[in-house]
């Protein structure tokens, strides 16, 4: 157990949180003097870990570093469900092949964050595969319909005449006893997870058990800085991308953001962190070399202190030497796609991986956002079009691809031409 008291261990718990119900009871719980069950569910419904939903895993982490037991309850059932949160309409449930392939890759990168030796990992198929129809009618007998449609999301939509489907009033009462089965002391979860870990400690009160304490953690705004970090938005910081794009995703991060990713997804002290907030507000410190420092605590959390400079020192290179990184992927294109001797170029960028349709390669070309050979698109299109480069400047800018040929999007992302057989 840790040698911190109660009060010196809630101190420490605060930060990260949006809200602890109880901070009486946690306190209380913390006095007794045995390492407390903290719960953590995971449905396993996307493959990537991001820094916004890793925030929660660092909250853990924290729980094992001060004696207590850290216990991932992996969704695998309730992901066949799948979880209604904050959704407007019915999601789709995940095959069991998929929640398998997922699970597999959340407990690779979960040893990232926490300790593996000291993380117990539980699927919660193990209690709810086995119950009857019978158990499924007396665990729904410990709720009513009206509590559940107290739920925003489902209140939203019953207001609105938008299907509720059975299943998902059933959602919550799974992820609810999955703390009864392992007698949870404490769950955590993000702000949208608050309706779920509430019905946990009314289930548990059902049954006997004394109810856990619920500690919430934020929902992290992406790097577009207006929706909440999530992969399919494109606006994500993955824990295991490469320390140089994690550098420059970071340093992407419009202003006014900085002072909750330094909350949130690093170690400094938070009287240093409100200095800093400080500083910006009055001038007396320059954005940029405040957000350099948040870069490197971000990426040395995941990569080291080592990996961290080295990305610096890349970013100085690319970003204001205006050189090329060190390693440049060589992406082969095939001939086939190559007609009388030219490719579109947002068939090139999807070729070379640098989009991920049609429709995005267009989208980043109209912003100006794509070079070639160092000259950008659309503001140079006619020098390149003399340089032989592009066989004419139009909105399909026909590229006369050639082996070797750079092509760059946005700040971070190049990619040479290697032609195919």
């Amino acid at each position: 157990m840790a040698t911190l008291s109660p009060n010196e261990q809630l101190a420490l718990l605060r930060r990260g949180t949006v809200e602890i119900i109880s901070e009486e009871a946690l306190l209380e719980k913390l006095g007794q003097g045995r390492p407390l069950r903290v719960k953590l569910g995971l449905d396993p419904t996307a493959p990537d870990i991001h820094i916004g939903n890793a925030i929660v895993l660092q909250k853990l982490r924290q729980f094992q570093d001060l004696g207590h037991e850290a216990i991932l309850v992996i969704g695998d059932f309730t992901g066949l469900i799948g979880d209604p949160s904050g959704k407007s309409e019915t999601r789709p449930a995940l095959s069991p092949e998929e929640i398998q392939r997922n699970a597999a890759t959340y407990r690779e990168q979960y040893s990232l964050i926490l300790d593996p030796a000291r993380t117990r990992v539980v699927f919660n198929s193990e209690w709810l595969s086995p119950m009857t129809f019978y158990d499924v009618i007396k665990l729904a007998s410990r709720a009513t319909v009206h509590r559940l449609l107290e739920r925003d999301d489902f209140e939203k939509r019953f207001r609105e005449h938008l299907p509720i489907h059975l299943h998902e009033l059933l959602y919550p009462l799974c992820q609810g006893y999955d703390s009864v089965a392992i007698e949870a002391d404490v769950e955590l979860g993000g702000t949208d997870q608050k309706f779920n870990n509430l019905m946990g400690r009314e289930l548990q009160r059902e049954f006997g058990q004394a109810p856990q304490v619920v500690l919430l953690t934020p929902l992290l705004p992406g790097l577009d800085g207006v929706h909440k970090m999530s992969k399919s938005l494109g606006n994500a910081i993955g824990i295991t991308e490469p320390p140089s794009v994690m550098f420059g995703k970071v340093m992407s991060l419009p202003d006014h953001l900085m002072g909750a990713y330094f909350e949130y997804c690093t170690l400094v002290p938070l009287e240093v962190v409100r200095d800093l907030e400080a500083a910006l507000r009055v001038g007396r410190a320059h954005p940029r070399d405040v957000k350099l420092r948040l870069a490197r605590e971000i990426t040395a959390r995941y990569h080291g202190e080592a990996a961290a400079r080295a990305a610096e020192e890349e970013f100085a290179r690319v970003f204001r030497a205006h050189e090329l990184p060190d390693e440049i992927p060589e992406v082969p294109l095939p001939r086939e796609l190559v007609r009388d001797g030219t490719v579109r170029l947002a068939h090139l960028l999807v070729a070379l991986g640098l989009a991920e349709s049609n429709g995005e390669a267009r989208r980043v070309i109209s912003q100006g956002g794509v070079s070639l050979d160092g000259k950008r698109i659309p503001q140079d299109a006619a020098a390149l079009v003399a340089d032989g480069v592009l066989a004419r400047d139009d909105v399909e800018y026909p590229v006369r691809v050639r082996d070797g040929l750079l092509v760059r999007v946005g700040r971070r992302r190049f990619a040479r031409v290697r032609l195919g057989a």
